[in-house]
């Protein structure tokens, strides 16, 4: 905790104060907007091709949310 302000990733380089709280929590808003509508999608083609409907459902997980993250410094 610094400043009264709660960290959820210290010790990062990203900015003075070393903790990134906007990139984590916007990812954490992307990923779950994607996954509303990814998750069913990737269930119903997981029926036909496993390998195909696994990848849908973890492309929030392994895509969104490091992008949206990494992408906002502070």
């Amino acid at each position: 905790m610094t400043g009264g302000i709660g960290c959820v990733q210290c010790g990062t380089r990203s900015n003075p104060c070393r903790c990134k709280v906007v990139g984590p929590t916007l990812g954490c808003l992307c990923f779950l907007g994607a996954a509303i509508i990814e998750w069913p999608v990737g269930a119903c083609v997981y029926l036909f091709k496993h390998v195909k409907g696994r990848r849908i459902m973890a492309h929030p997980a392994t895509v969104v949310y490091p992008k949206v993250s990494n992408a906002i410094p502070i």
